[in-house]
């Protein structure tokens, strides 16, 4: 007998009901899983960045520790990931805080950082303005990022230099006696300063030639070579300037007295033969210019190559070497005789009209063709190269800002960086450069300035000169 079971349409309708139902939950969920996981997401991301740990940066320029009667520096700060919220920078000094900067960024809304990444702050301190005594004090700079870190707090940075204020310019005590200068001649003065003061030498003009210590006893004791060119005679301003650490500049006369001279004229007359001869040679140095007529070339080769070829001679010359290599009296051209002489003012003529002027800075010896060249003190071989007007040339660095140039030559014998002995034979004379024979070319260079060789060769000289000086500071 079969069982028959009868399902009422009211059970049939629940069924349905319940189904649709179940439908509708799972339906709904399946677009509010994929909703929420958005929003953690973004919430995750949001957190990543506002959370963010870097700190800000800060810098202080100049980085020097010292200010004097007035110091301009600019402090930066920057943040590239949340923004600058906070920049404050003091002087603490006994006991007393003076703000310098105190500004405080704001944000667009709540969930944006900081719009100013970076910010620069010129600064002028002068402490007797802000009645602040000589002495050691600390720079305090806090630069706060606009993070969420820390409570929403943000990263902090905390920088203190120590520094120090020196208004008192250094003290100046000339220890050399009897400055006897010629004009175009070299002069050697002694000094102590109070004070470490990195800048300091000789103003002769408007050229500086610097001073050096180490060379006694004394480290705040120094010396400085120095020049008058051919053109600065009797009425030249000479003086000796040292700048501090904190700036503070001091300017202090000595006794000196210079002997005007007299340099002679001179008449050079350029021939076709010799613009033909020798203005190939440069081609190369004169560039786009090197297609002109011959005397045009000439005119280029004898003002802007020679002008030129100072310039980068002065750049040679520019670091010496802080120690003393020679010694006495330098060495000339043996068996040799004059040809030109230092500071000659040479007219050039072609066809019977002056077409050009210059001075002759140095001076012309001639002996046999490719004589030997010695070295004419112990020195550092800093050039052996081309050289515009001046064609095969060697520079020797005798320490101190002195060097001597040997121009013309055939030939070298020896090499940059290599040190030469007095006498060593560091080449032969010849005619390369602006040479319408074979001769050398000798000058004497102090720093940046051309002085007279002659003075260099006179044993005489650099025994009252130089060596009674350097002698006398090293017994004081």
């Amino acid at each position: 007998m079969g069982l028959t079971v009868i399902v009422s349409s009211r059970s049939k309708e629940e069924v349905i009901y319940n189904r649709l139902k179940t439908k509708e939950k799972k339906t709904k969920w399946r677009f509010v899983i994929p909703v929420f996981g958005i929003i953690l997401i973004v919430c995750i991301v949001l957190l990543f960045f506002k959370l963010e740990g870097g700190l800000p940066q800060v810098q202080m320029s100049p980085e020097s520790i010292f200010i004097g009667l007035r110091r301009d520096l600019t402090i930066s700060a920057s943040d590239e990931k949340s923004g600058l919220k906070k920049v404050r920078a003091a002087l603490i000094k006994d006991g007393r805080e003076i703000v310098l900067i105190d500004e405080t960024f704001s944000s667009p809304d709540f969930f944006s950082g900081s719009d100013e990444k970076r910010k620069s702050y010129p600064l002028v301190i002068e402490p007797k303005k802000l009645g602040i005594q000589d002495g050691k004090g600390t720079l305090r700079i806090i630069a706060v990022d606009a993070s969420w870190r820390n409570w929403l707090s943000g990263n902090t940075v905390w920088v203190e230099k120590e520094f120090t204020i020196d208004t008192h310019p250094p003290q100046v005590a000339v220890l050399s006696k009897f400055h006897y200068l010629n004009q175009g001649g070299t002069g050697l003065v002694i000094y102590k300063i109070s004070e470490p003061s990195p800048q300091n030498g000789v103003m002769v003009g408007d050229r500086f030639f610097p001073g050096y210590s180490g060379q006694f006893q004394d480290p705040l004791t120094y010396l400085s070579y120095f020049a008058l060119d051919h053109k600065q005679g009797p009425g030249t301003t000479v003086f000796i300037q040292a700048t501090d650490e904190a700036g503070n500049s001091v300017r202090a006369g000595f006794s000196h007295q210079i002997k005007p001279k007299s340099f002679k004229k001179d008449v050079i007359t350029i021939s076709d033969e010799f613009l033909n001869n020798k203005m190939p040679e440069f081609d190369d140095d004169l560039g786009d210019g090197a297609s002109g007529s011959p005397i045009d070339r000439f005119l280029k080769v004898n003002r802007e190559l020679r002008e030129r070829n100072y310039r980068q001679i002065v750049e040679i010359c520019k670091n010496p070497e802080r120690k003393k290599h020679w010694e006495g009296p330098f060495l000339r051209l043996p068996n040799s005789g004059p040809q030109a002489g230092f500071a000659d003012h040479r007219e050039y003529l072609y066809q019977g009209k002056v077409i050009d002027s210059q001075f002759h800075l140095g001076v012309d010896l001639a002996s046999l063709e490719q004589s030997p060249v010695p070295a004419s003190n112990a020195g550092k071989v800093i050039f052996a190269d081309q050289l515009g007007i001046y064609g095969k040339t060697i520079i020797i660095d005798h320490g101190l800002g002195l060097f001597s140039m040997y121009s013309h030559l055939s030939r070298f014998d020896i090499q940059t960086g290599q040190l030469a002995d007095k006498g060593r034979v560091i080449g032969h004379t010849g005619l390369t450069g602006l040479a319408g024979g074979d001769h050398l070319h000798f000058s004497i260079i102090i720093h940046h300035t051309f002085v007279h060789p002659v003075e260099w060769w006179d044993p005489l000289w650099i025994q009252k000169r130089i060596d009674a000086k350097l002698n006398g500071a090293e017994s004081d």
